[in-house]
């Protein structure tokens, strides 16, 4: 059976580097221009370059978001960006415009294509035509169910790869393509600059919705049979239904999350790792503690997206939940000394003693662990972490590694 791979999001190198500890088999990332999340820290040339070298060195690859739509006064821009990644030894560029395409494959012939989920593939057909013009692998809308991806792999060849989004959030509109934020405040969602005004807080009143911090702008809006539409929606969690995915045939299983924290993109990459794993090794049971770690970080509702049900009636999320917020992520372990148990730690968030903590490692889910003995960096014992980024270490029970994540029970 074909393995899929673990394709998670890196926003910045350090959570690159959280990927890539936790299991990711391959990392998506963008350059600080033509990338639909210009909001992420992103990456310079030189550290797309760094990245680059440090993923391949531990064999894991590297995708490169070119998926904006550009007008044609960024063309000349765009040339010159693709001629500047010729040495770095970028994987594939995902894209979602036709443009940049045959840009790309001018400019940059060794480099695999990924056609994006911005481009809203929904077909067999579509996908033969975006191999016809160079593209190696398509991601697929998040709007398919799973019976419709399932026809979709039976109808191409296996040389054309399929990408779906497993976990995290799902845009209100057609898969990201959204007028929303532009209409409101001119920053334009095709163009990497979404503000998400679908997470924002609005007032009904008298057929008229109003954000909380604009209340001068009101926007009119239908009432149909007393009712009217959230535009936030839940998010994406499949954990529970990896053997379906495997299946299926799907290549790529993608995480969103670049402007999620590490510690998300640690957690995340963690648990669909162990859940595949689990299943690739022939003795699968589902582990309820997969989903416990997936609550643990930052997230709204999770349902099952368009794999499984009609999600136009059921995966809208009341405007009062927002998001749950993920358990504190305490510190982050920098070495360990077996012969003294103590382990060197940075710290993330104010941790006392006594407090009940997680040990989380890769492979595994969070084990309760006791905060006994603490010191700063000058071995004086102390009673909490209080300053940000401190050095500081903790005698542990266990042997850790580097990378280890302390987190708030």
């Amino acid at each position: 059976m074909k393995r899929p791979e673990i394709l998670s999001p890196a926003g910045n190198f350090e959570k690159m580097k959280a990927a890539i500890l936790y299991g990711a088999d391959a990392v998506y990332l963008s350059g600080k221009i033509f990338g639909m999340r210009s909001a992420a820290d992103n990456f310079t040339l030189a550290e797309l370059s760094e990245a680059v070298d440090y993923a391949h060195a531990r064999g894991v690859r590297v995708y490169l978001t070119v998926n904006t739509m550009p007008r044609e006064n960024e063309y000349p821009t765009l040339e010159e960006y693709f001629i500047s990644l010729r040495n770095i030894g970028i994987d594939a560029l995902i894209i979602a415009d036709i443009g940049v395409l045959m840009l790309a494959r001018r400019l940059l012939p060794e480099v695999e294509i990924h056609i994006s989920t911005q481009a809203n593939t929904v077909s067999a057909a579509t996908c033969l035509a975006w191999a016809s013009l160079g593209a190696k692998r398509v991601v697929l809308a998040r709007e398919l169910t799973l019976e419709e991806i399932k026809a979709i792999r039976a109808a191409i060849p296996d040389s054309i790869e399929l990408e779906c989004f497993i976990h995290g959030s799902m845009c209100v509109s057609y898969s990201g393509r959204c007028l929303l934020s532009n209409h409101i405040i001119g920053r334009d969602a095709n163009r990497g600059m979404c503000a998400q005004p679908c997470r924002w807080n609005y007032t009904v009143r008298s057929y008229e919705i109003t954000e909380e911090k604009r209340p001068d702008m009101p926007l009119p809006i239908e009432e149909i049979n007393g009712e009217t539409f959230i535009m936030s929606s839940r998010d994406t969690c499949v954990i529970e239904h990896i053997p379906e995915l495997v299946e299926a045939g799907i290549d790529s299983f993608k995480i969103e999350g670049r402007m999620k924290s590490a510690y998300y993109t640690a957690v995340v990459t963690n648990t669909y790792k162990m859940a595949l794993e689990s299943y690739l090794s022939g003795a699968y049971e589902y582990n309820s503690q997969w989903y416990r770690e997936l609550e643990s970080v930052s997230h709204r509702d999770y349902h099952t997206g368009y794999y499984f049900t009609d999600s136009h009636t059921d995966a809208n999320t009341t405007p009062t939940n927002g998001y749950l917020k993920d358990k504190a992520y305490l510190a982050v372990v920098e070495d360990y000394d077996p012969e003294s148990g103590l382990a060197r730690l940075t710290q993330r968030n104010k941790m006392c003693l006594g407090d009940p903590i997680e040990h989380l490692t890769p492979g595994r889910c969070g084990v309760p662990l006791a905060v006994g003995e603490l010191f700063d960096g000058d071995m004086q014992p102390i009673e909490a972490t209080s300053h940000p980024y401190m050095t500081f270490y903790m005698r542990v029970p266990f042997a850790v590694k580097a990378g280890d994540i302390i987190r708030a029970v």
